[in-house]
């Protein structure tokens, strides 16, 4: 089960980074560099990896579900503050 979980969360990985890629060459709102694909590899990849080695240390069921959300939430905040800055430079007033 372990490998076959670790091939499932890889697969889900290259499907997401799939799809700005694919979306890139259809419509020009899409603008993505290599760089903006090595950083999005490597935070899927690190939430992923880390998502199932807590899987395979924590055994009850409770706190598996409440560890992966709080990571996952903590992938949505670093992604939402590259995407746009959201926790960045203050307003500044004239």
């Amino acid at each position: 089960m372990k490998k076959s979980r670790l091939t499932i969360i890889i697969s889900v990985i290259i499907f997401l980074l799939l799809i700005p890629l694919i979306a890139m060459q259809f419509t020009n709102e899409v603008q993505w560099s290599l760089f903006d694909f090595i950083v999005a590899a490597i935070l899927l990849f690190s939430t992923g990896l880390t998502i199932h080695f807590m899987m395979n240390k924590i055994k009850t069921t409770k706190y598996r579900i409440l560890l992966s959300i709080f990571i996952l939430c903590i992938l949505l905040l670093l992604w939402a503050e590259l995407a746009v800055g959201i926790f960045g430079s203050p307003i500044s007033g004239s």
